[in-house]
């Protein structure tokens, strides 16, 4: 074979290898582009998916943000609120001086043979009338008068006190500054107006020489947070005391609070409000004794031990004033009854829900140097689980017997009596007392 042959059959070769490489690497190129095109949608429906889903988790953790600092921002209002009414809780002193408001006259001097008078009328904050029912006795107000019929009811107060016109009156429930009562000020508006009110019977009296008052709180909250969504509010209350009689000391001494943190911050902090009166001879002579007088307003809703704790208190703060010889009356609203009163009358209505109970009182701890007064002729306090003025049967209603009076041995009872004033002005009837000085 020629070399010419020989370098043609070579190039031919050679061309037929490079078109054959020339074609695997067509075949590789064309496999590659498709594997790459079908590997991109792929890859971009992943990128999709985790940019979707980290979206999601940024919007969720934006709504767990938003969640977290609302109920932190409520938790941190709740504490605050909480920490001020702690700061602002009302703390009398066991023992503290009041006031003796001499402003409608010095009073006069009370001599052994005199007969005194006395009267104790818890007003129901001048909002508790007949049309009144109230949520803590089964009832559903909260406010339970209008401006004009607190007004009414203050009128109709002082109008049956000045029937009576006792010698020394023991009011409890009275406000000074309270949403539930407008923030009326009900003890400047009956010294105001009763002494007028008075003014004719009290001229035959050649002694009289105005009255003296006295006043205590024994509820003082900034704000009673309920029930909600109207609660109760700001709250400024007490028991007051007025008398014919002149007033040497006047003392607030605190009673136990059965209530712990924080529903004790915005509750009552009951006392015996007392004042003490010198007694003169028949000369006008002091014979050291004192006629001490105490007003009082005792636990109401409380399961029992607040009672039986400020009753003992009350029990040993009178033997100790009755063991200095001194005249002693203790009088006001008891919340309980005294065991020797019969309540048949008045039974308690179970069916009534949620109905009041009140407690009950020994006469036998009280002991044997004291007289338990109360009146069972008529009802001294009705339930406010409905409004009185609705009832056509009155009969078929929750009463009670809880205010009345103790009684010092060495004082002469005349008598006791409920006055029926049918529950127009307050949720209790007033209860007088009649007792002789005795030597």
């Amino acid at each position: 074979m020629s070399k010419n042959n020989r370098s043609n059959n070579n190039k031919s070769n050679n061309n037929s290898n490079n078109n054959s490489n020339n074609l695997k690497k067509s075949n590789t190129n064309n496999k590659s582009s498709s594997s790459t095109k079908n590997k991109n949608p792929e890859k971009k429906n992943l990128k999709k998916s985790e940019g979707k889903i980290k979206k999601e988790l940024k919007l969720w953790q934006k709504i767990l943000r938003v969640v977290l600092i609302v109920i932190g921002a409520f938790f941190l209002v709740v504490i605050g609120f909480f920490g001020w009414l702690t700061i602002n809780e009302y703390k009398p002193a066991d023992v503290e001086k009041i006031n003796i408001d001499t402003s409608e006259g010095e009073g006069k001097k009370l001599t052994v043979g005199d007969n005194i008078s006395i009267l104790t009328w818890n007003m129901g904050y001048g909002a508790l009338g007949d049309n009144a029912d109230f949520f803590m006795d089964g009832g559903s107000s909260v406010m339970t008068a209008t401006p004009e019929r607190v007004d009414v009811n203050v009128a109709g107060f002082e109008g049956a006190l000045s029937s009576v016109n006792p010698d020394i009156i023991f009011i409890q429930e009275i406000d000074i500054s309270s949403k539930r009562s407008y923030n009326q000020n009900e003890l400047t508006k009956i010294q105001g107006e009763y002494p007028i009110l008075t003014k004719e019977q009290n001229k035959s009296d050649d002694d009289f020489n105005g009255f003296v008052t006295t006043f205590a709180y024994n509820f003082k909250a900034k704000n009673v947070p309920y029930p909600i969504p109207e609660t109760i509010g700001k709250v400024e209350s007490g028991i007051a005391t007025m008398t014919k009689y002149e007033v040497s000391d006047a003392e607030r001494i605190s009673l136990p609070c059965p209530f712990s943190w924080p529903v004790r911050t915005v509750n009552l902090k009951r006392c015996l409000l007392v004042n003490r009166t010198p007694v003169y001879d028949s000369e006008g002579n002091a014979t050291g004794k004192e006629l001490v007088f105490i007003n009082l307003h005792l636990e109401a809703y409380d399961s029992g031990e607040g009672k039986i704790a400020q009753t003992k208190q009350l029990k040993e703060f009178l033997q100790s004033e009755y063991d200095k010889g001194n005249y002693v009356i203790a009088g006001g609203d008891f919340n309980q009854t005294f065991s020797n009163v019969d309540t048949s009358a008045y039974p308690i209505h179970n069916e009534i829900p949620d109905v009041w109970t009140p407690g009950s009182i020994d006469v036998n701890d009280i002991g044997s140097d004291f007289q338990c007064l109360m009146d069972n002729t008529n009802p001294t306090c009705r339930s406010l689980d409905k409004p009185y003025k609705d009832i056509s049967d009155k009969n078929d209603f929750q009463y009670y017997i809880i205010d009345g009076f103790i009684v010092s041995n060495n004082l002469k009872v005349d008598s006791i009596n409920t006055y029926s004033a049918g529950f127009m002005a307050s949720d209790h009837n007033p209860v007088g007392l009649s007792v002789t000085i005795e030597e």
